[in-house]
């Protein structure tokens, strides 16, 4: 049951009515019901998996809470027993305990993912290297059930257990209560990544209707069917035709089809954040945003800082970090500044954690040499931008360009350009032709198209150019209208007819130009796959 289906709407719709009809009580378990009812219309394996991560980590959890109030209730009882050091011999003793349990639970869930993500990935690179060796054997692949949005709910799981480990959350002792957080449905077929001491703060509370939360709700929902519907599949066909036939379409047909797949996936990604975070608005339920204008992204460290927030969010705290202060990191980072000095040495920890951090990002999104390489793309520009720095100041104090609007305006357009540029791996998805086509960007010289009508050939025509252009400058004229304040609060303070004639016309430009598939329903949103 995808996002932009009748079927989902109607399911959303019916659910809305309920929710507010049942005792406030019963709020959250019908949540509950709903999220299992909606994974069991995708797939009635599915809920295998996800109750089996559900009641792993839950397990895990409560586990911790144990030993933690066992520590606590031996301090308490003999603190005038005990020495200091005695104290910290427990309490390490304590720690190790939670740390097995963390490890267990990390290592059992993150198994699944890995088996089920990555076997056959696994076997086509020892099928590829029996090749080069000259062997003729051969492994077969193996047809593996991939469960909706399973990356998703993995990390947002395995957040709750390692903050569970840190002491920064308490364990939760209701099980349906902890199953709800893992599967609330919204979220589950492409985020975001909610941490459990955010979204337990309202997903389980008592909600009363109210009309302007319902109201706000509903408006974000319209918008993001607007960004997937009239946007992103419009752009898709134009996309797909680029990428089916590199033959024939190269040069600068491979310079609009990276511009168009940025704009495309922002317009499908954020629509389906939209639509998430208006589904959990209208329910009173608070969920974390994701994006924060990205384009507006004056380098590529800002850029991440905008988009999928809260996976950016998740690898940092629970690998980046963690990983730049672990005892061997800090003794190779001692050893480096020994053998190769300070410059060096105090950089090392930094470059291996990113490294290892974009490397997970890359093989997170897909088990593919593409998304690898892709995210080790990112890797190298952030780490050479890094090491500029000094240089950029220079240029900045010589040429005194900070805050010159033109210089911003290069700056955002220079960071776009860049992303759009690496995310030709995820078009091409495979990592030798990607090069190629790039390549072709600047030695076969066929900018004539532009202009000739030969993009008339990709399945577009004038009329949905137009619509594009003017869609375009919709998503830009709402981005900057939002640097200053939520714009659903600003159109509240306009007139009823000029609020009307806005959502209604949205409405209306859905309906009439939405790029629908076949059977009129349109394509899945492209992060449903992770």
């Amino acid at each position: 049951m995808l996002f932009a289906s009748y079927e989902f709407i109607g399911f959303v719709l019916v659910l809305f009515a309920l929710y507010y009809l049942v005792p406030k009580r019963c709020q959250w378990p019908l949540l509950l019901i709903a999220s299992y009812v909606f994974y069991f219309l995708a797939n009635p394996w599915y809920l295998v998996f996800i109750t089996v991560t559900s009641l792993t980590v839950y397990g895990c959890g409560l586990w911790m809470g144990k030993i933690a109030a066992t520590q606590k209730e031996y301090l308490s009882k003999n603190k005038e027993n005990l020495s200091k050091e005695d104290k910290k011999t427990y309490k390490n003793q304590m720690k190790q305990k939670k740390w097995r349990v963390l490890l267990l639970g990390l290592l059992f869930n993150l198994g699944i993912l890995a088996v089920i993500k990555y076997t056959n990935f696994t076997i086509y690179n020892i099928n590829s290297l029996l090749h080069i060796f000259g062997s003729k054997a051969r492994i077969g692949f193996i047809d593996i059930l991939m469960p909706m949005g399973i990356s998703f709910y993995t990390f947002q799981a395995l957040s709750y257990l390692i903050d569970t480990y840190r002491g920064t959350v308490e364990p939760e002792k209701n099980v349906f209560k902890f199953a709800l957080f893992v599967s609330f449905f919204p979220q589950l077929v492409q985020g975001p990544i909610s941490r459990f001491g955010d979204l337990s703060k309202t997903l389980y509370s008592k909600h009363k209707f109210d009309g302007k939360n319902v109201a706000f709700g509903f408006q974000r929902i319209l918008y993001g069917y607007f960004k997937k519907l009239v946007v992103a599949d419009r752009m898709l066909i134009a996309v797909k035709a680029i990428i089916a036939a590199p033959e024939n379409y190269q040069g600068a047909y491979v310079f609009v089809g990276m511009i168009f797949y940025a704009l495309e996936l922002y317009a499908d990604f954020t629509g389906g954040i939209d639509i998430t975070i208006g589904i959990a608005q209208v329910l009173g339920i608070e969920v974390t945003e994701n994006f924060r204008r990205p384009f507006f992204s004056k380098n590529i460290k800002e850029y991440w800082n905008r988009w999928h927030i809260t996976m950016g969010t998740w690898f940092t705290e629970y690998i980046f970090y963690p990983i730049s202060v672990c005892k061997p990191m800090l003794k190779f980072s001692k050893f480096s500044r020994k053998h190769f000095g300070d410059v060096i040495g105090k950089r090392m920890p930094v470059y291996l954690a990113s490294f290892v951090v974009w490397f997970a990002t890359g093989i997170w999104h897909g088990a593919s040499w593409n998304f690898i390489v892709w995210g080790l793309g990112n890797f190298v520009v952030i780490m050479i931008s890094q090491e500029l720095e000094p240089l950029y100041r220079k240029f900045h104090n010589r040429f005194h360009v900070d805050g010159h609007t033109s210089y911003k305006a290069f700056c955002v357009i220079r960071t776009f350009l860049l992303m759009s540029a690496l995310r030709t791996f995820d078009c091409y998805r495979d990592v030798p032709l990607t090069f190629r086509m790039f390549g072709t960007i600047f030695t076969n010289w066929n900018w004539h198209i532009l202009w000739d009508g030969s993009l008339l050939s990709l399945g577009l025509s004038l009329y949905d150019y137009i619509i594009l252009a003017v869609c375009v400058v919709i998503l830009t004229s709402v981005s900057l209208a939002g640097r200053t304040g939520s714009v659903r609060e600003k159109l509240l303070k306009k007139p009823y007819p000029v609020r009307f004639v806005i959502f209604y016309g949205l409405l209306v430009c859905i309906i009439i130009f939405g790029a629908y598939g076949i059977g009129f329903d349109a394509s899945q949103f492209i992060y449903n796959q992770f």
